[in-house]
């Protein structure tokens, strides 16, 4: 650090935590790394919180390909062998040369006899869905709250993958504007501005309706923020937006209210008192950490 004397190469010291020079003769931790597919997570995650499968609207336009079994051929792989088939066979051969003995049962089948399954490939339609997320970024957001956003948004992420073949995200943030950004800006976004909560709704609708057409696409709007709304006034607007456009062509619209010390939390009783029992409106409150996995399965449970 530039104090007192010394020449280039002296050691400076050890550091806390480091270890020593000498070989040691104790066992240390041995962690186990496991490689789980995101399949067998999204498994684990709906079996923790007993969530429903979510059942699709719309299939057309995405298509697979489904492979099936559907006829019997004379020729074929050996690992396709259809051995019931082939064995009727056999013993029909033998009943009609003579050659089948009742008191000595014994079919042994030729060449001739073998039978193969044959497969078709039929094209498969599949169902495809699209996640919005939007988040407040105005400045009572601290990093609190979006390290809650980011954990929430994972599982919530997670569990549609394993719904959908093909599932598109699209990240908006808002202060008093919105804006379309990549999943990195989503996380990384500096707290700034104040906050119209409609400018977010807006643009929800404008790429839904450009973009995702709700009679083919399973629409997930999910919304995070503190409950701070810039006026009553917006927050009218945000409530009619919801109420005529967003709601009847969403399969469900989220919002989660992240509690932050700078945020009133009034939008969110706003929300539940104009659209109370709405079906497709979905609230719910994340103090903390620890009511993330709650939160989402208030979001997923109803496997819309």
């Amino acid at each position: 650090m530039g104090q007192g004397e010394g020449e280039v190469g002296t050691p400076i010291g050890k550091g806390e935590g480091e270890g020593s020079s000498k070989a040691g003769n104790m066992p240390g931790e041995h962690i186990l790394e496991v490689e789980i597919p995101f399949e067998d997570l999204a498994e684990i995650v709906g079996e923790a919180l007993e969530l429903p499968r979510i059942q699709p609207k719309g299939q057309d336009e995405i298509q697979s390909q489904k492979t099936r079994y559907t006829s019997i051929a004379l020729a074929g792989p050996e690992s396709l062998r259809h051995f019931k088939r082939t064995y009727r066979q056999a013993l029909r051969r033998q009943l009609m040369s003579g050659q089948y003995d009742p008191e000595r049962p014994v079919i042994v089948p030729v060449r001739e006899d073998r039978r193969y399954r044959m497969w078709r490939v039929k094209p498969q339609p599949e169902s495809k869905a699209v996640i919005l997320f939007m988040l407040d970024v105005s400045g009572s957001m601290g990093t609190e709250q979006k390290e809650i956003v980011r954990m929430e948004t994972f599982w919530i992420d997670t569990w549609l993958r394993a719904q959908y073949r093909h599932l598109e995200i699209c990240y908006l943030v808002h202060d008093a504007v919105a804006r379309e950004v990549d999943r990195e800006t989503f996380f990384h976004t500096r707290e700034s501005g104040g906050t119209i909560i409609s400018s977010a709704y807006k643009l929800c609708l404008k790429m839904i309706e450009e973009r995702y057409d709700p009679g083919s696409w399973n629409i997930y709007p999910f919304h995070f923020s503190d409950g701070d709304n810039w006026s009553g006034n917006d927050t009218e607007e945000c409530l009619k937006l919801l109420e005529v456009s967003l709601l009847p062509i969403s399969n469900v619209f989220c919002y989660g209210q992240v509690e932050s010390e700078y945020g009133s939390g009034q939008f969110y009783r706003d929300l539940n008192e104009r659209l109370a029992g709405h079906e497709k409106l979905i609230t719910s409150k994340v103090e903390n950490k620890e009511a993330i996995i709650r939160s989402i399965k208030d979001f997923l449970g109803k496997g819309k």
